[in-house]
């Protein structure tokens, strides 16, 4: 296929998923054809995705651009693609297909508005990831954050409605504030250099001041949707007081986004200016550091993982920082890397979350005894997000750490180097906790399983998740309430060997597979973000495809 047909279906990425959306709304109530109909559009986007980074292999880099709309290049809206984004698509479009899975196995997707509400946030994904805008840019992330809150409430514990208030109006105000900070941003952008295209600004920032201010903005904005410190504490909060099912799919696309918008403004707008360079390698050396101790004083597996992914988004942005191409190379591996460990951690114990009422640390333990599949994948992740070779966390730590020497950022390297062993001690806690050792109640015993404790905190059991999430044998009436404890009285005669089904076990082992896959092939993978990191080195070839010269 050729360069300008590709350009052509580009747009197709945004529209295709919005055009079905509003065909599943008009269905009504039709559940198996909305999640059939779902995983289709997201299974023939994905395939496309994949021909765009087999392109693009094949081609040794480049970029593809498309003008929409009868407007000249510069004031046209532009679909761009190059390695970076079609890796990108690639990754989200997986995350979507398997957090998609995962719904529909835990019950998550069990409203006629889901399917259309992940299709109206592919479609924001897809766009934001495709443009080179930065008004467009803002219209997508609108366009993904709009459904998102929808799939928020939608999913949200109802059990816990306190946890859920909180975490709704966390999520929508700190959106809604960074959404307002990033269009001020726009707005002196285009005040002061008179336009918002990303290739019309190439390497203002490093020769005009008043350029470089403004695009400040408009990067602090992303920060802060990226869950940089320190407006980090807003992420951890607000995440798990959804499903499962959502915080995993959230886990791989939103802050994802906004780190991938950062990538491709530094590189072009900023030229990758020398000068500010230290500010980023302060600042995600902090947030490697403040992150994994935000997770030390946990108690639930999800509010865990999400101070570690805040932990970890320091790492991938350090690769920017360093911008160097192996310090690029490095941060893009570990973005791709992570996308698909974070979320085969959030469904592997959201697995155990759904089926067994609860995810605080001790409550339940021993599990690994009945759940094998799923104690020995939480492993695999767990030991990859910690950089144990031979997983794909290793090589990505390991690149970044080579990178830094380079650079000469020694401190970084300390830094990385410490956080990494409080990950692995934290994953260690959530492996004894729930998998290893024996929890306060069991998974199943005589007198009963012990579903919360410590209820001084009304938060302490916010892993909790809805009672109709439960199997038929984990389901039973409370019968005491102390003020301590609640006791769920269990029929030990029904408690089956094995309580998680393949369905809801299979989406985290896919994922497991495929971070074991990029760590004992990662040769090719650093090929695939070698090639990304050269057109971000270098933005030439990127913006005059964008202005068609």
């Amino acid at each position: 296929m050729s360069p300008d047909t590709i350009g052509t279906l580009l747009p197709l990425f945004a529209g295709l998923p919005l055009l079905v959306a509003g065909i599943l709304i008009t269905t009504g109530h039709r559940l198996r054809l909305h999640a059939i109909v779902n995983i289709a559009t997201m299974l023939v986007m994905l395939a496309a995705a994949c021909g765009l980074v087999y392109h693009f292999w094949s081609t040794d880099g480049g970029t593809i651009a498309h003008q929409v709309g009868p407007w000249p290049p510069g004031v046209a809206i532009p679909f761009v693609a190059d390695m970076f984004t079609a890796l990108m698509l690639a990754v989200t479009l997986l995350l979507t297909v398997v957090s998609i899975w995962f719904a529909q196995a835990s019950r998550a997707a069990n409203s006629q508005y889901f399917a259309p509400l992940v299709l109206i946030l592919s479609t924001g994904v897809n766009g934001a990831l495709l443009t080179a805008d930065l008004f467009n840019l803002f219209v997508f992330l609108e366009v993904m954050l709009l459904p998102s809150y929808g799939l928020y409430v939608l999913s949200a514990n109802r059990k816990l409605p306190l946890r859920r208030v909180h975490g709704v109006r966390l999520y929508v105000t700190m959106n809604l504030f960074t959404s307002t900070l990033y269009m001020i941003g726009v707005g002196f952008l285009y005040g002061t250099a008179g336009s918002v295209n990303i290739a019309v600004l190439a390497d203002q920032a490093q020769h005009d001041p008043t350029v470089a201010i403004a695009g400040a903005v408009s990067m602090f904005a992303l920060c802060i949707k990226a869950s940089v410190v320190p407006v980090h504490g807003w992420l951890a909060r607000a995440y798990p007081g959804t499903s499962p099912a959502v915080t995993a799919l959230f886990s791989g696309l939103h802050t994802k986004v906004a780190i991938y918008a950062i990538y491709r403004i530094y590189s072009v707008v900023y030229g990758g200016d020398t000068r500010f360079l230290w500010v980023g390698v302060v600042l995600f050396s902090l947030t490697m550091l403040i992150g994994v101790f935000g997770a030390v004083g946990e108690k639930t597996t999800r509010t865990i993982l999400s101070f570690h992914m805040v932990s970890q988004i320091g790492y991938i942005l350090l690769g920017v920082a360093l911008f160097t191409e192996l310090g690029l190379t490095a941060g893009i591996f570990y973005l791709l890397h992570h996308m698909i460990v974070k979320a085969s951690l959030f469904m592997s114990t959201g697995a155990v979350e759904v089926r067994y009422g609860t995810g605080v640390i001790g409550a339940l333990g021993g599990i690994s005894r009945t759940e094998p599949v799923i104690a020995v994948t939480f492993m695999i992740a767990a030991l990859s997000l910690a950089g144990i070779p031979p997983f794909s966390g290793f090589v990505a730590k390991f690149m970044l750490i080579v990178g830094a020497v380079d650079t000469g950022d020694i401190a970084a390297v300390v830094i990385m180097l410490f956080v990494s062993l409080i990950t692995l001690l934290s994953m260690l806690k959530i492996w004894t906790g729930m998998f290893w050792e024996k929890g306060s109640g069991g998974p199943a015993t005589k007198s009963g399983t012990v579903i919360t404790s410590a209820t001084r905190d009304p938060y302490a059991h916010e892993a909790s998740y809805t009672p109709e999430l439960a199997t038929e044998a984990t389901r039973a009436q409370v019968s005491t309430l102390t003020g301590t404890q609640t006791i769920i009285e269990t029929d030990e005669s029904t408690v089956p060997t094995r309580r998680i089904n393949f369905a809801l076990a299979a989406p985290s082992v896919v994922l497991a597979i495929i971070t074991v896959a990029f760590g004992l092939g990662a040769q090719f993978l650093l090929t695939l973000s070698g090639i990304a990191a050269e057109g971000l080195y270098d933005s030439t070839d990127y913006v005059q495809a964008v202005l068609n010269r």
